[in-house]
């Protein structure tokens, strides 16, 4: 639960006098100043993901001599799935 209020004259003042019973004993904790909080902080951008051709563009090219359906027909030259038309 909890119930805010205001140091005034070195004693808590709450917002709502009645929100807890006379007597009851309680924890003060101070909370961040409105001072603190009103100066925006930049936030970092994520950089956005690079696409696949990007992460891989150092690769692109390098196989030489495979045949020329190889990307159409890459599961009968792995696996010999019977080709594709």
């Amino acid at each position: 639960m909890v119930i805010r209020g205001k140091v005034r004259n070195g004693k808590v003042t709450l917002q709502d006098p009645k929100a807890l019973p006379e007597g009851t004993e309680v924890e003060v904790r101070p909370v961040k100043s409105a001072a603190k909080k009103s100066k925006p902080i930049a936030k970092k951008k994520k950089p956005q993901p690079r696409s696949l051709a990007e992460r891989y563009a150092g690769f692109i090219g390098m196989a030489k001599g495979l045949p020329p359906d190889m990307s159409a027909n890459l599961d009968h030259y792995l696996y010999s799935v019977p080709k594709r038309p």
